[in-house]
């Protein structure tokens, strides 16, 4: 038996996209042109249909050219920005479309979660949608009766479990497809970016089922905007762009591949022209970027290492104290901090008219791995005033190269928390005779 899963040859995908509306002719009109001039209507039909396609429609490949094989048990990462090709593979994987060349071949039974919902019936309950999605796996009822328990309990939606699934909440929708992909058995598990939907302690629920798939041996493709979930439980990833294979490899190599080539993130915003940039007539925001510890723009950052924030903003009118803040949400959108420019130098001070630039360092061993976005605003605290807030001014990922010597030491595994400073420790052997538990 063949050892490969999934095998791909010169896949594509091509769509049509409506250009522009043409107008139709009246039935009047057609039959009269039909009378008029038979010969000629039909001597140029086959050409006035292509120019009219041709006219009416572009034509976009949403895959092109893609031939790659993913073997049993592996578990692949499938990254790229937005519009990359990612969720049109999947679904060709899925069989919910067709490719226009090329072909694909999976060797296994196949169970796929490409957005909320898939595979449910509404009409029907989260115990008869359970079975139905076993039936089609082509699983009998006693297989399917043995899974039940089991998949129920991960869902936790027991209460509602006899209750129509069109009655659900998109998340209790969310954890009953999650649970019925994952838990009936699949040798090819398909997963789109829908764990996004989900609360943090779920998307980390899910990414450990996953990783349990993953060690009995069968196949997981993961498509994911989280490079830590993809670092985490993927070995391999794959990169794609415009509908193309740019990099296949292991997911660390691939991933900083992605993260350095500009495709994934924005370590810097820059307003050139002073009218449209974010502001009023007191104060502009002019730039926002990420720079390394000698001064580099970039949007991958070493745990170890000190980051600096800097906010670049022109100053229109005196007499304001501004305060310019930055604020740090983690990739679930939780806020890890923020902080704000109170140096002492211009506390509590009017700034003159002027460009400025206000930075912050932020120390190595302080952040924790993932994606951080920054939003940067300037404001006046008496009386509180906003002049600009832009809350997704730039982005930057910080990551463990796993040397030891970070705040992580020598555990590979996934740590909790926002930020993950490096401590000072301190251990002392305590003499045989203080050994003694004293009595309480």
């Amino acid at each position: 038996m063949s050892d490969i899963a999934v095998h791909l040859e010169s896949l594509g995908k091509q769509y049509r996209i409506g250009k522009k509306e043409s107008s139709y002719k009246t039935l009047r009109e057609t039959l009269t042109d039909a009378v008029t001039a038979p010969l000629r209507k039909i001597g140029k039909l086959w050409r006035n249909e292509e120019r009219e396609v041709a006219e009416r429609y572009e034509m976009f490949w949403a895959l092109r050219d893609v031939s790659l094989d993913i073997k049993h048990g592996e578990v692949v990462g499938i990254i790229g920005p937005n519009g990359a090709g990612k969720s049109t593979l999947l679904k060709i994987l899925s069989r919910i479309t067709e490719p226009t060349t090329g072909f694909a071949e999976l060797h296994g039974r196949v169970s796929s979660l490409l957005e909320v919902g898939t595979g449910m019936h509404p009409e029907l309950t989260g115990r008869e949608n359970i079975h139905l999605n076993g039936a089609i796996l082509g699983m009998k009822r006693t297989e399917i009766a043995h899974k039940f328990d089991d998949i129920v309990a991960f869902s936790e939606v027991e209460k509602f479990i006899d209750t129509p699934v069109k009655h659900y909440s998109s998340g209790m929708y969310l954890r009953l497809a999650f649970a019925v992909a994952a838990h009936l058995e699949p040798e090819i598990l398909i997963v789109d970016e829908v764990l996004a939907v989900g609360d943090a302690s779920f998307q980390q629920k899910c990414l450990n089922k996953m990783q349990d798939v993953s060690q009995h041996g069968r196949t997981v493709l993961f498509v994911s905007h989280t490079m830590l979930a993809i670092t985490r439980l993927c070995e391999r990833a794959i990169l794609l762009n415009e509908g193309r294979v740019v990099q296949d490899g292991p997911a660390h190599q691939v991933v900083s591949a992605y993260l350095s080539s500009g495709l994934a993130m924005t370590a810097a915003r820059e307003w050139h022209d002073l009218a449209k940039a974010p502001g009023d007539d007191i104060v502009r925001m002019c730039a926002v970027r990420v720079r390394t510890e000698d001064g580099q723009i970039t949007d991958l950052v070493d745990v170890q290492q000190s980051v600096s924030i800097e906010v670049e903003y022109e100053v229109l009118q005196s007499g304001y104290v501004l305060v310019p803040a930055l604020g740090f949400d983690t990739e679930e959108r939780i806020c890890a901090f923020v902080t704000s420019d109170h140096s002492s130098e211009w506390r509590r001070q009017p700034r003159p008219i002027g460009r400025f630039i206000s930075t912050v360092r932020i120390p190595g061993n302080f952040l924790a791995e993932g994606k951080l976005t920054v939003g940067a605003g300037i404001l006046t605290e008496n009386p509180f005033t906003i002049h600009c807030d832009e809350p997704y001014a730039v982005a930057f990922q910080v990551v463990d190269t796993m040397s030891g010597s970070s705040a992580r030491g020598d555990y590979t595994g996934r740590i909790p928390g926002v930020v993950r400073p490096l401590f000072q420790w301190d251990a002392q052997l305590l003499p045989h005779d203080h050994r003694k538990v004293a009595a309480v």
